[in-house]
């Protein structure tokens, strides 16, 4: 096993991560009813594609991440699942930077696949909007070295953001065709 890197405090560490989880939910809902008027040169919606493509990394790093786990490579694991957190915070800030540029896009499809994509993005939405906290609690257990607990809520967190992640790359590529370039 791995040496503990932070302090345990568990009333401290309660309290950051719920207000961390709060205030990036909450700025997600308000900005969302905001769009800036901004000509940057490019096309926003490649906000989006840089969404979609820090999305299938944090995919990919958190099969790694398991499969470093089952063969007990726990410093590997520990590397690969930081990283998945330092992109996760990444994909936020361009989710936040495309919404606010880009505004709603409303899905085009119909028949079959408006189905589809509607089924995902129910799921997606209210999965991605809660699973913030369970990442942090989970992490928060491995760095202060209380692996059993970590255990226990990665066998909820880590598919849960899995799932998230791959449906989150399925919206963009769902609704990317119904993007219209951004003229000012």
């Amino acid at each position: 096993m791995l040496t503990p890197i932070l302090k345990k405090n568990d009333k401290q560490a309660r309290l950051l991560i719920l207000t961390v989880s709060f205030v990036i939910f909450a700025a997600i809902v308000i900005l969302s009813k905001y769009k800036l008027h901004l000509d940057l040169g490019f096309n926003v919606h490649l906000f989006a594609a840089l969404s979609a493509i820090i999305n299938a990394a944090v995919s990919l790093l958190l099969i790694l991440a398991m499969v470093a786990i089952k063969r007990k490579n726990y410093l590997l694991h520990k590397r690969l699942m930081l990283a998945a957190i330092v992109l996760s915070v990444c994909f936020l800030v361009s989710y936040i930077g495309h919404h606010l540029l880009a505004g709603e896009t409303h899905y085009g499809g119909n028949g079959t696949m408006k189905y589809v994509y509607y089924f995902i993005l129910a799921t997606h939405i209210p999965l991605a909007a809660i699973i913030l906290p369970f990442i942090l609690f989970t992490a928060y257990r491995a760095l202060i070295g209380e692996f059993g607990k970590h255990t226990k809520l990665a066998r909820y967190t880590w598919p849960l953001w899995l799932y998230v992640s791959i449906t989150g790359v399925l919206v963009y590529l769902l609704i990317s065709p119904y993007y219209v370039p951004q003229l000012y």
